[in-house]
This record gives structure tokens, C-alpha cells and sequence, in this order.
């Protein structure tokens, strides 16, 4: 990844800066690093600032995804300004709230782009709403990048053809559900398996398949399928019905907050069963939703943990800990690598234009990341590594990190 106009250097110690940009004087850098809602001064190629959109769900229904995101991306901006900007140039965040509508977070990323004139968008943090807003960024040749969302159909339109301007710093579902599946069929030993997805969410759905065809061709058997829809409270029929059923272990594709409620009440009837989940599962209200009696013989996929020891990883959580005095999350990380990663293909730039940042993007080798060393493919996804956390009274207990190639 090393060019004539980018020199990447490695953390050296906690509170160290792990990206040092550009090649260019470090003069004439703005104060202003900001994310405010009122967006003043230069152009995004301005004298002494890049604008950066940061287009974030921070309120409604998946807002923990998007506050934890951006907590990671300042944290990044602002390493990044102390250590002398991007090629000389200060990163200023302009931040909006999406509210977790899709329809806002459309409208937000066209105000970024032909208002606020910024670079590139950062952000959402789900799926759905992240899909939304590619058209606009493929009309105004802006990237839009996420560091989260997982669904196969991010970065490519329903003919299969890459989005030009649609990027991801996380794995996609495929590789998620086939992971989980094997990680079920080769370290759990399961035989049998029951799913519960989301049938209102595309992100769901997609995992449910990619389990269902791993698990099968090793062997295994689909029980039963059971859906519920987001926003549902009341998973008692679904449950009275499987507890009867014979099974090695439950799949459970979908986010936080029907997942916390589904766990509890299963436990609550007496299934006791191995349940698995995706990276949905990694937020800190799962505990606070499904109790921590209810949060044991539990497993989900994610980017990141904590429990690792890589050097990349403890000293993210150290400066992660002085800047908000908490742990940081798979959701922290990735925003955090979200960043440094468009910081660092805007140093590679042919051009300080979307398509020259969208360019480099894609052609980004070998990237080292918080959440894993990864090299982008074809359709604009990285390959990295997986890792799988096994919880205990809800806290998680054990982490196994499993290679792109498994």
C-alpha cells in the first residue's frame, strides 16, 4: 500500500498516532476539526481543510450502531489532525443525524455532497439506510463508505454489477453465515440447527441463507425456520413451538433488540441450547435486554474484541479508554478504521476528487487495521478475518479469530 505520495508507520507505543499522512509540508493547518451541524469555510479542497460527511443513525432504532461508529471515526479524525492533517490539509467532520430512516439519511447524504461539498460520506451504519444512499453518491461521484454494513447486496446493484462508489471496511454476509455455519458444524460438532431471522430485514435473510448452505452441504439438517419481523416483542409462539422440536443448536440472524428479548424468553421456557448470532448481537444492550443469566452457551460473529492481545488491538483500547473512558466495540473500531482507511487512500489520490478517492479505495493491499489487515476486492469488499466471541453472563468470554481463506 506504500506509494510515492503516502508513507504508512505503525503504532509505536500507546497514545502514539497510527497513520502519519502525506509527504507534503504540514503549514497552514485549520483549528477547525469539528463536526458540527452548521458547516462553515472552505471547500473540501480547500486551502486547509477536507470535509468529510458523517452521515450516522445517532437517534431511533439502531442509534447505538451509529453513535459507537462515530465515537470511532472523531477519535480517528482527530489523531489524524494532531499528527498534521491529511497531506497538510486538516480533516473537518460535518456530522448529521439519520435518525435511523433510510429516507433522512438520503436526503443528508445529498445535502453532504452538493451543499456541504465534502469527499466522501461516511456512514450509515446499517444496511438499509447505507443502500439508500448509494444512488445519490454514484450520481455525484462521491464514495460512501461503511464500516458495518454487512449485507452482499452493498456493493452491488440486483444485476450483480459493482456500485463504483460504494464501499465497506467490514466482511459481507456471505462470508459471516459461512463462517458461523462451519465454526457450528467443525468446533460446536452440531448436527441440527433451528433458525429465527428477521423476514423484514435483507441483512437477516441474507445470513439465514448463507448458514442454511454451508451447514446443509456439511452435513448438517435445518430443523425448523421461524421469522419474526423488527419491532416484534412477543416471540412466545415461535418458542413454545421449537422447545418440543429436537436440535443441536439455534440460529438467530438479526440485531440487538429482538435477539436480547428472543434469548431471555427461550431461556425463560427452558431451551438451553447453543444459540448463534451475527455481529448484531455486538452491542451492550444485548445484556441489558436478554439479562445475564440469559447470556451464556452464546456465540456471535463480529470484526473485533477486546480480548485479543495483537498490539494493534491493545493500544486502540488504551487510547479508546483515555479519550471515552469505556471499552471500545467492534462498532468503535470499525468506525475508527473507516476512517484512517479514506485518510489514507485521499494521500493515494491521483486527484483530490471522489472518483480519485473512489480509486484508491479500490485499489487499497494490504491495510492495517484495527479490525484486521485487509486488501479490497473486486466488488469493493475487504477481505480480512472474522472473529467469533463466545459470551458469559453476557460479557464476552473467549474470542476466536478465524482467516479470510477458512
Amino acid at each position: 500500500m506504500s506509494n510515492k505520495r503516502a508513507i504508512l508507520f505503525r503504532r509505536v507505543g500507546v497514545g502514539a498516532v497510527i497513520v502519519a499522512l502525506g509527504m507534503s509540508a504540514l503549514a497552514g493547518c485549520s483549528s477547525n476539526n469539528g463536526s458540527g451541524n452548521s458547516p462553515t469555510g472552505n471547500a473540501a479542497t480547500g486551502s486547509d481543510t477536507i470535509k468529510i460527511g458523517v452521515n450516522y443513525q445517532l437517534s431511533g432504532a439502531t442509534a447505538t450502531y451509529g453513535q459507537d461508529s462515530v465515537d470511532g471515526v472523531k477519535m480517528a479524525a482527530d489523531e489524524i489532525n494532531a499528527a498534521g492533517g491529511v497531506n497538510g490539509k486538516q480533516i473537518q467532520l460535518i456530522s448529521y443525524d439519520t435518525k435511523s430512516d433510510p429516507a433522512e439519511a438520503t436526503t443528508l447524504a445529498t445535502k453532504l455532497m452538493t451543499q456541504d461539498k465534502v469527499l466522501t460520506v461516511l456512514g450509515p451504519a446499517t444496511s438499509g439506510d447505507f443502500k439508500a444512499t448509494i444512488p445519490v453518491a454514484n450520481q455525484n461521484k462521491i464514495p460512501v463508505v461503511s464500516g458495518s454494513t454487512t449485507a452482499d447486496s452493498v456493493t452491488v446493484d440486483a444485476n450483480g454489477n459493482v456500485q463504483p462508489f460504494a464501499f465497506r471496511t467490514c466482511f459481507n454476509d456471505s462470508f459471516q453465515g459461512t463462517a458461523m455455519a462451519n465454526y457450528a458444524t467443525n468446533t460446536l460438532n452440531a448436527k441440527s440447527a433451528v433458525i429465527i431471522a428477521d423476514n423484514s430485514s435483507d441483512y437477516a435473510k441474507g445470513l439465514a441463507a448463507n448458514f442454511t448452505k454451508t451447514f446443509t452441504a456439511s452435513g448438517g439438517s435445518i430443523v425448523d425456520q421461524e421469522a419474526y419481523v423488527a419491532g416484534d416483542t412477543d416471540f412466545n409462539a415461535i418458542l413454545t413451538h421449537i422447545r418440543s422440536l429436537t436440535y443441536d443448536i439455534i440460529y438467530l440472524p438479526g440485531y440487538y433488540q429482538e435477539a436480547g428479548l428472543i434469548i431471555k424468553a427461550a431461556r425463560e421456557l427452558g431451551i438451553n441450547q447453543t444459540i448463534l448470532g451475527p455481529d448484531g448481537f455486538d452491542s451492550p444492550d444485548l445484556l441489558s435486554l436478554g439479562g445475564a443469566a440469559a447470556l451464556n452457551n452464546v456465540y456471535f460473529t463480529t470484526a473485533y474484541s477486546s480480548l485479543s492481545t495483537d498490539p494493534k488491538v491493545t493500544q486502540f483500547i488504551a487510547a479508546f479508554n483515555a479519550k471515552y473512558n469505556r471499552d471500545p466495540n467492534s462498532f468503535n473500531a470499525l468506525g475508527y478504521d473507516t476512517m484512517y482507511w479514506v485518510a489514507d487512500a485521499i494521500t493515494r489520490s491521483t486527484s483530490l476528487t471522489g472518483q480519485g478517492i473512489a480509486d484508491a479505495l479500490a485499489s487499497t493491499k494490504d491495510f492495517p487495521a484495527v479490525t484486521g489487515t485487509f486488501t479490497v476486492d473486486a466488488q469493493h469488499n475487504p477481505i480480512k478475518s472474522i472473529v467469533v466471541v463466545s459470551l458469559k453472563d453476557g460479557v464476552q468470554a473467549t474470542a476466536e479469530t478465524i482467516p479470510a481463506n477458512s
